[in-house]
């Protein structure tokens, strides 16, 4: 069983399948698990935390069982030497999302490691292209976690990226959470599909119980793009980023009030206090729209399997009609 694409081939792996690299959350045990599930794990190591990298980077270096792997950066938020440190452990790729991937694209490139770049506009895909990029992730504004502030949907804009990028392989993300999603994407033109929510309720995520909890029980229509919760934790993400969660005490106070929030600083200590009450979550629950299709938390070699198998269904039962 498996969907062969140009994504498949060029790794070496089963499924169209990717884990999104979420800053935190797809640590070493959960990317190491989609890399066995057959499809390719990435390591979320975000803004490239030493001490966290150095605690996950071995489980997902070691426990891949032979198969590839890669890591993801924001790379707004790290420099060189991180990327360097990464690459000795020999990930087959490195992605990078957000920001200028410019200066660390020739060194991921000439240690023969397989670049990918996650764009949210168009102008973002042809920088990427000029930069070499050996695939493209088009991610809409579906997605959960961090995006464009102002980005655009994943149905119109994947083929776009698609059209633009040719030959090059794009994976598409953003309100993709089981086979059908997938197979919308592969219909669209993509390679392959990069999943974060989705594999947030696995049983390998780095999430607390209740975050895995809340994404089970969340609706799409309460998730909502904001800067809210950023400024609140006094998060130095780029203003041009926002971030889609589920609902927030703290966000129900100061939606549509951002500038104003910034410059209260008792807001935000105001903030720091409930956390040290535990009386809102330790981070926000980011969750993407799709996030109604997700009822389990099963593990995630078996979810790569399933939602491949769940998209030849849907792909079969599209050709049928």
């Amino acid at each position: 069983m498996g969907l062969s694409t140009a994504f498949t081939e060029l790794f070496g792996v089963q499924h169209p399948i990717a884990l999104a690299p979420m800053g935190g959350s797809a640590g070493g045990a959960l990317t190491a698990a989609v890399s066995r599930g057959g499809g390719l794990g990435l390591l979320g190591s975000g803004n490239g935390d030493q001490e966290w990298l150095a605690r996950e980077l071995p489980l997902a270096a070691d426990g891949v069982a032979g198969k590839p792997w890669g890591i993801g950066f924001q790379a707004w938020a790290i420099d060189v030497d991180v990327v360097v440190r990464a690459l000795e452990h020999r990930p087959a790729a490195v992605m990078l999302s957000f920001g200028d991937p410019g200066p660390f694209a020739e060194r991921i490139r000439e240690a023969g490691t397989t670049l990918i770049i996650q764009v949210t506009d168009l102008e973002e895909a042809r920088r990427a292209l000029d930069l070499g990029a050996d695939v493209i992730v088009a991610q809409g504004t579906e997605a959960g976690g961090h995006g464009a502030r102002h980005g655009r949907s994943t149905l119109p804009f994947v083929p776009v990226v698609v059209d633009l990028a040719a030959p090059v392989p794009v994976l598409a993300a953003g309100g993709i959470a089981d086979g059908r999603g997938v197979a919308a994407a592969l219909a669209l033109g993509v390679d392959g599909a990069l999943i974060g929510t989705r594999f947030q309720a696995t049983a390998e995520a780095l999430v607390a119980p209740a975050t895995a909890r809340a994404i089970v029980e969340g609706r799409g229509e309460d998730t909502e793009r904001n800067r809210v919760l950023d400024i609140a934790r006094a998060s130095r993400w780029p203003a041009r980023y926002s971030a889609r969660t589920l609902g927030h005490p703290f966000l129900d106070s100061w939606r549509g009030r951002e500038d104003e929030l910034a410059a209260t600083p008792e807001a935000r200590q105001e903030y720091q206090d409930a956390l040290a009450r535990g009386t809102i979550p330790a981070l926000p629950h980011w969750a993407g729209e799709a996030v109604d299709l997700i009822h389990d938390l099963p593990s995630a070699a078996d979810l790569v399997g399933a939602l491949t198998a769940q998209a030849e269904d849907a792909l079969a039962r599209a050709g049928r009609r």
